[in-house]
């Protein structure tokens, strides 16, 4: 009886007893670990998957975590650069032994799934296409909520530029206010015709240097036509 599993993006034709090389698991040496991606069982009675055998598995024990032959990889620059560089690469293996063959009952093994990378948790679950969280993926999700709670202030400021717009008055009334000024004296906390109705000389001097009006306030008129506003 054999099997054809899928692991590390390769697959590999394994029967009991067989040691296979393959992409690193997260898994201890000792581990026993089940492949639930079987894409044939062979046999008397062979049973290929679409894609997957469904209620199959292949069971191993990991027997060490090794590396793989090193490789070279050479770069070499077009001419003017001048400049070259060699890189070594040994890939992160896990060395296993194939145990057990199982066409059927793989869902309620109980056994740990085989998962490729470092840093996972592992998680026994039952069903076939039972995923296992990472601690990784925890950290990240941890980090995501850290940042969403900062992020609720901004909808917070929002909501009272929100509140001040509604009670606020239409400045764009006022001679050569447009959108643009408008925001602008928003900003500077001028929402309201009777605010500026009340500015005084000091007042007018410092709302003109800071949004550099160069004297249009004056110019405008815009105190005197605030006043009617306030009046009407």
């Amino acid at each position: 009886m054999f099997a054809v599993l899928k692991t590390g993006g390769k697959q590999y034709k394994v029967q009991a007893g067989d040691t296979l090389r393959i992409e690193k698991l997260a898994a201890k040496a000792g581990d026993k670990v089940q492949f639930n991606e079987v894409m044939m069982i062979g046999g008397d009675t062979p049973t290929v998957g679409a894609p997957l055998v469904a209620d199959a598995g292949v069971q191993a024990e990991v027997i060490d975590h090794i590396k793989g032959v090193k490789t070279i990889n050479f770069v070499k620059r077009r001419r003017k650069h001048s400049s070259k560089r060699t890189k070594g690469h040994r890939q992160q293996l896990t060395l296993v032994r194939i145990t057990d063959i199982l066409a059927s009952g793989a869902d309620k093994s109980g056994v740990m799934a085989a998962v490729g990378g470092a840093g996972y948790t592992a998680v026994f679950a039952d069903g076939q296409n039972a995923k296992l969280k990472t601690a990784q993926a925890e950290k990240a999700r941890k980090a995501d909520a850290g940042e969403a709670a900062p992020a609720k202030a901004p909808k917070k400021a929002k909501a009272a530029k929100a509140e001040a717009a509604a009670g606020a008055d239409d400045l764009k009334k006022l001679s050569g206010v447009g959108p643009a000024l408008e925001k602008k004296l928003h900003e500077a906390g001028v929402t309201t015709f009777a605010q500026i109705a009340a500015w005084t000389e000091a007042d007018v001097a410092d709302i003109d240097e800071k949004l550099s009006f160069k004297g249009r306030i004056e110019r405008e008129g815009w105190i005197e036509q605030a006043k009617d506003m306030t009046k009407g």
